[in-house]
């Protein structure tokens, strides 16, 4: 789910799933425990009500952020060893 903020908005969860390979209610589960990290929050589209959009926030922007700087030192340890 790190594609909601590698990739441009919008996101809704039919277009995730689809794009993952799996259901709709797997979506909604690993972004209810997102929510409650308050790394995303969601709302209906109001063009569509029977999509739900999923928007980034600034925890979670800083959290992909931390995951990233892991990952590059990790990488560079791996290298340097």
């Amino acid at each position: 789910l790190l594609t909601i903020y590698l990739e441009l908005p919008p996101h809704t969860v039919r277009g995730l799933a689809a794009q993952l390979g799996v259901t709709k209610p797997v979506i909604t589960r690993a972004l209810d425990t997102m929510g409650k990290l308050g790394l995303v929050t969601r709302r209906r589209d109001e063009t569509d009500r029977r999509n739900v959009v999923i928007q980034r926030t600034v925890a979670g922007a800083l959290a992909v952020e931390r995951l990233a700087d892991r990952v590059v030192e990790r990488a560079r340890e791996i290298g340097a060893g």
